[in-house]
C-alpha cells in the first residue's frame, strides 16, 4: 500500500505539552509496511506520554513525498521492506533532504556489521520489535537531541551575528583592540585598526607575535620589555612608547592593557587598546618649545631693562638662551667690516672651539654656514636650518655640528637704523625646532636685542600673545597664574617656601574720577616701571588688573623678610612724585602677603590670601600685612628691634670684647680677637646671634663694622701708648663688606684714624665669603696685606674652597672650624681631618688655628699634631677691654699654665 490513516495521541494536549516540554504535536512519519507493527509503535509513543500525529508509508514515492508535504519532526523505519526499498536507502534520502530529523529504526534483529553501517550513514538509534518499550524513551531522547541541537545552532548564529557586529563596530574604531594569551606567547585578537596604526597588516602579527616588539623605536624597546614584564603582578599594562612605521617615520603609541585571571587566579591573557597619540605628543612638544622660547624672550627682556653695557648685554642673552631655553649653544657675532668678517662676542653651551674651525670671513670666500649669517645679514631676515644632518649648507661643518649635539639653527640679523651690523645664532639640539610661532617670538627677540645696542627708548614694549598686559607690559594675570603654578611646583618638589605680595594703589578710583582713565593709565605705567626697577630678575611681577599688582619671590631662603623688601620697594616707588600731565601727583601702595605652604599650597589659595590680607592691611591702614598673623607678631618685633639697633648705632651703645689666642709652644699671648657686643639700654648684653643677622640683612653692618674696626685700631693704640705690648688685634669681616669696591679703602681709613694701626691689625674672613668672588677677593686681599693689614681665614673646613685657588689666595693664617675640634677625639677619622688641614697649612706656609679649644685632650692632641696657636674658652673667654688691659699687665708674656 502507499499510505495508511494517520494516528493522533489521545493524551490531553496541555499536559504531554507541559510534561514532554513540546509546545505543538510531533509529526512523525513511519516507513512500515506491516499496520500491526505501525499501530505498536503508535501504542508505546502514546503510553510515553507524547503528543504526535503520524502518518504511515511502505513505499519510496510515498515516502519521498512523505518528507516533502508532512515536514516529519522524527522517522521511524523498518530496517527490511517488502520490494528493492529499505530503510537504509530511506534513511540516505532522509539525510539528503532533512539532514538534521532524528531516525529511529524500528527492526526485528540485525546484524552488527549492518548496524554499524546504519550508524555511519547517520542512524540515530536502534530499537528491537521485542523491545519495544524502549522506543518512548529513544524518540523523546531522540527529539531532545534535535531541539538542543537546533538551540545551539541558533545560538551559534546569534553568537556569529555578535561577533560580526562587534568586529564591525572594532574595526570602525581608531584605536587598535587587542588580546595576547600569556599562556600560549601569542596573539588571539587584533581589530583592523592596527593596519592603519601600526603600519602592519594583522596577519603579521598573528603569525609573528614578536613582531609587535619590532616595531617599537630601539630607543624605547628596553623599557616597553621592562614594563610588560612587571605587568604581571601589577595585574595592568600602561605605557607610552613610539613606533617606527616601515617607511621609518615614527609615532607616539598610547598602550593599556589588563589581565585577565583564569579561575585559579593566575594570568591567563592581556586585553588592551593602543592609541595613536601622536598629534597629542606634537601639541605638547610644541607647547614645551612655545614655553622655553617665552622664557628666553621675557629673560632677555628683563635683562635689557637691567643692564646698560652691551658686552654684558651679549653674554646675559647668550646664557639665558642656553639656560632658559634650553638651546646647545648660541652666540653674538658683530660685523667687522675693516676686516671682512663677523666676530664672535658673545657666547655660551656647548660651543667647544666650533666658531673657531667655522669660516666667519664675509669676503667672496665665504662657505658653509657663513652663507647662511652672510643671507641673514643682506636679507635682514632670520634664516633657518630645520635639519642640520641634511641641509647642504651646512655639509662643511656637519660632523663638527653633530658631534656637539647641534640639530637645527636660526640666524638672526641684529639691526641697527634698518643696517645688519651682526647676527644671533642660536643652535637647538632637535631637528625642527624653528616653526613659525617660535621664529615669530624669536624674531621679536632680536628686535629688542636690536633695540638695546641702539639704546632706542621706545614706550611701546612687545605684548606677545595673550600673557602680558597691554597697558602696563607686565605679566597678566593668566601667565602670573602659570608661573605660580610652576613656583608651587617646585617648591613642593624641593621643599622651599616664597612669598607672594598683592599690591594696590590707595585712593586709585578718586584719582581716576579726579584727573580722568588716561590719568590712571599713566600712573599705573609709571608704577609699574618703579616696581620693575625695584625688584630683581629673580622675582616675579604681575599686574592683575584694574590697580592691583603681584609679587612672587623666593628670596625668603636667601634670609631676606618680604617686610624688608617691601620697606625698600614702598617707598621707592610713591617717595617721588608721579607726574600727570602738568600735575603732580603721590600715592601710597598697600601690600597682602602669603607664604607657600604656610597661607596656602596652590596658586588659588595663595593669591586668595594674600588678597585678604591686603584688605586687612586695607582696612587697618597698615602698610602691608601678612595673612598669618603670628608672622605679623614675627616681623613687628623684628622691626622694632632693627629701629632699636638704628638707635644704637647713633648712641653708640655697641662695645668690643676681646678673646685671647695663645701659641702652644710658648704658651704666649699671640693674638686677640675683637668681637661686637650691643650694651642694650633695658636688656644689657645682647647676644650676637640675635643682632648681628639683622644688621647683615639691613646693611647696617657697612656702618657697625667700620666702628669695629676703627674702635679695634683705638683700643690697641691706647694699649700701646700704655706700654703693655698687645699683639695684633684680628676683626671679622662681614660678606657685604669684602663685596663693596671700596673695601680696601674703608678699612685703611678705619685703622687709620688712631695714628697708624695697620701693622697691628687682621681681617679675618670666612672661607665661603672668600668663595663667593674669588678673583675680587684676591685682588682687595692683596691690596690689604700691601698696607700691612694680615689676613686669616675663619671658619676654614666649613666652606668648598678649592685647592688651586687656596694657594692662590693671599693669606697668612687659617683657624680651623671649631666643629672639627671638638670632634676630634671621637676617632682616628675625625683625627685625620685636623691632622690634614694643618699639613695643609704647613705646607702652604701659613699659620694655623685651632678654635673652640674646650678640654686638655685637646690641646694634648694639638700640640701632637703641631698646631700653632688655639682659642677657646680653656685659655680664656671674650672680655671688655678692662679685662684684658689686666691680663696684658698680669701675664707680662708669661706662657699659660
Amino acid at each position: 500500500m502507499n499510505t495508511a490513516p494517520e494516528w493522533r495521541g489521545q493524551n490531553s494536549m496541555g499536559k504531554v505539552a507541559e510534561q514532554s516540554g513540546v509546545e505543538q504535536a510531533l509529526n512523525i512519519l513511519i516507513l512500515e509496511d506491516s499496520a500491526a507493527d505501525a499501530e505498536s509503535c503508535a501504542r508505546e509513543l502514546k503510553h510515553a506520554g507524547l503528543f504526535f500525529n503520524m502518518r504511515r508509508v511502505d513505499t519510496r514515492a510515498a515516502f519521498e513525498q512523505a518528507l516533502k508535504e508532512f515536514g516529519p519532526d522524527l522517522v521511524i523505519s523498518d530496517f527490511t521492506l517488502t520490494g528493492v526499498f529499505d530503510g537504509l536507502t530511506a534513511l540516505d534520502l532522509t539525510r539528503s533532504k532533512l539532514a538534521d530529523v532524528p531516525f529511529v529504526f524500528v527492526s526485528g534483529m540485525v546484524g552488527e556489521d549492518r548496524a554499524v553501517e546504519a550508524v555511519k550513514r547517520g542512524a540515530t538509534d536502534f530499537v528491537i520489535k521485542d523491545r519495544m518499550q524502549r522506543l518512548g524513551p529513544v524518540i523523546k531522547r531522540a527529539v531532545e537531541e534535535v531541539r538542543e541541537r537546533v538551540a545551539r545552532r541558533r545560538t551559534e548564529a546569534e553568537l556569529e551575528r555578535t561577533r560580526s557586529q562587534l568586529n564591525s563596530i572594532l574595526s570602525s574604531l581608531s584605536d587598535v583592540v587587542w588580546s595576547f594569551s600569556l599562556h600560549e606567547n601569542r596573539l588571539l585578537y587584533v581589530n583592523t585598526s592596527d593596519e592603519k596604526t601600526l603600519g602592519r597588516a594583522a596577519v603579521d602579527f598573528y603569525i609573528h607575535s614578536e613582531r609587535w616588539l619590532d616595531v617599537i623605536h630601539p630607543q624605547d624597546r628596553e623599557r616597553v620589555e621592562r614594563e610588560w614584564r612587571e605587568m604581571h603582578a601589577a595585574g595592568r599594562f600602561d605605557s607610552t612608547y613610539r613606533i617606527v612605521l616601515p617607511g621609518g617615520k615614527a609615532r607616539w603609541i598610547h598602550d593599556r592593557g589588563a589581565v585577565v585571571r583564569d579561575a585559579h587566579g593566575k594570568p591567563e591573557r592581556v586585553d588592551g587598546i593602543a592609541r595613536d597619540i601622536t598629534q597629542l605628543k606634537l601639541q605638547e612638544q610644541r607647547i614645551e618649545r612655545l614655553n622655553r622660547v617665552y622664557a628666553v624672550l621675557s629673560g632677555i627682556n628683563t635683562a635689557i631693562v637691567r643692564i646698560r653695557d652691551r658686552q654684558e648685554l651679549f653674554q646675559e642673552a647668550c646664557r639665558i638662551a642656553i639656560e632658559h631655553g634650553k638651546f646647545t649653544m648660541s652666540w653674538i657675532g658683530m660685523l667687522d667690516e675693516a676686516a671682512q668678517a663677523i666676530r664672535p662676542v658673545a657666547r655660551a653651551g656647548r660651543e667647544e672651539g666650533y666658531l673657531e674651525q667655522i669660516n666667519l670671513n664675509i669676503g667672496s670666500d665665504a662657505t658653509g654656514n657663513v652663507t647662511m649669517s652672510l643671507e641673514a645679514m643682506a636679507r635682514r631676515g632670520p634664516v633657518v636650518c630645520n635639519d642640520i644632518a641634511t641641509d647642504v649648507r651646512m655639509r662643511p661643518w656637519r660632523a663638527n655640528a653633530l658631534k656637539r649635539g647641534y640639530g637645527s639653527a636660526a640666524i638672526f640679523p641684529l639691526l641697527l637704523e634698518q643696517r645688519a651690523i651682526g647676527v644671533f645664532v642660536l643652535y637647538a639640539p632637535e631637528p625642527g625646532f624653528f616653526d613659525e610661532e617660535e621664529m615669530k617670538l624669536l624674531v621679536e627677540m632680536a628686535g629688542d636685542v636690536s633695540f638695546a645696542i641702539d639704546h632706542i627708548a621706545k614706550d611701546e614694549k612687545l605684548n606677545y600673545l595673550a600673557y602680558y598686559d597691554a597697558l602696563t607690559r607686565l605679566p597678566n594675570r593668566t601667565l602670573f597664574h602659570d608661573r605660580l603654578d610652576q613656583r608651587v611646583a617646585a617648591a613642593r618638589r624641593d621643599r622651599r617656601v616664597f612669598f607672594v605680595i598683592m599690591l594696590d594703589i590707595e585712593r586709585f578710583r578718586h584719582i581716576n574720577e579726579t584727573h580722568g582713565r588716561q590719568a590712571g593709565d599713566g600712573l599705573l605705567r609709571q608704577v609699574a616701571e618703579r616696581l620693575k626697577g625695584a625688584l630683581e630678575e629673580t622675582d616675579d611681577l604681575a599686574h592683575l588688573g584694574a590697580d592691583y599688582f603681584a609679587i612672587a619671590t623666593h628670596r625668603a631662603e636667601e634670609g631676606e623678610d618680604p617686610a624688608h623688601l617691601l620697606e625698600r620697594t614702598l617707598p621707592g616707588v610713591s617717595k617721588q612724585p608721579f607726574r600727570i600731565g602738568g600735575d603732580e601727583l603721590r600715592i601710597a601702595l598697600r601690600a597682602g602677603i602669603a607664604l607657600y605652604p604656610s597661607d596656602g599650597s596652590d596658586t588659588d589659595g595663595l593669591l586668595k590670601n594674600a588678597e585678604a590680607a591686603l584688605k586687612e592691611a586695607k582696612r587697618t591702614g597698615h602698610h602691608y600685612q601678612f595673612y598669618a598673623r603670628q608672622m605679623n607678631a614675627r616681623v613687628a618685633e623684628q622691626l622694632k628691634l632693627e629701629n632699636e639697633l638704628r638707635r644704637a648705632i647713633l648712641e653708640n651703645q655697641f662695645v668690643l670684647y676681646y678673646q685671647p689666642r695663645f701659641t702652644l709652644a710658648g704658651g704666649r699671648i699671640a693674638g686677640l680677637e675683637a668681637l661686637i657686643r650691643w650694651v642694650h639700654r633695658e636688656r644689657g648684653l645682647v647676644s650676637p646671634g640675635e643682632f648681628i643677622p639683622i644688621l647683615e640683612n639691613t646693611g647696617m653692618i657697612l656702618e657697625v663694622g667700620h666702628w669695629a674696626l676703627k674702635r679695634a685700631a683705638l683700643d690697641h693704640a691706647a694699649w700701646r701708648a700704655a706700654g703693655l705690648n698687645p699683639p695684633r688685634v684680628a676683626v671679622n669681616v662681614s660678606a657685604i663688606q669684602l663685596r663693596r669696591k671700596e673695601f680696601v679703602e674703608s678699612v685703611r681709613t678705619a685703622v687709620s684714624e688712631s695714628g697708624d694701626s695697620r701693622e697691628y691689625i687682621d681681617v679675618e674672613i670666612t672661607e665661603s665669603m672668600l668663595m663667593e668672588d674669588i678673583g675680587g677677593s684676591i685682588e682687595k686681599l692683596k691690596a690689604l696685606q700691601a698696607m700691612g693689614v694680615q689676613v686669616a681665614v675663619d671658619d676654614f673646613g666649613t666652606g668648598y674652597s678649592s685647592l688651586s685657588y687656596l694657594t692662590r689666595l693671599p693669606i697668612n693664617s687659617l683657624k680651623i672650624d671649631r666643629s672639627f675640634i671638638s670632634q676630634m677625639a671621637g676617632g682616628p677619622e675625625q683625627m685625620a681631618v685636623v691632622s690634614a688641614v694643618i699639613s695643609l697649612s704647613r705646607a702652604l706656609n701659613h699659620k694655623v688655628v685651632a678654635e673652640g679649644v674646650e678640654t686638655e685632650e685637646q690641646v694634648r692632641l694639638l700640640t701632637l699634631l703641631s698646631c700653632d696657636e688655639v682659642q677657646g674658652y680653656l685659655f680664656g673667654r671674650p672680655a671688655p677691654v678692662e679685662d684684658i688691659e689686666t691680663l696684658l699687665k698680669k701675664s707680662a708674656q708669661r706662657p699659660f699654665s
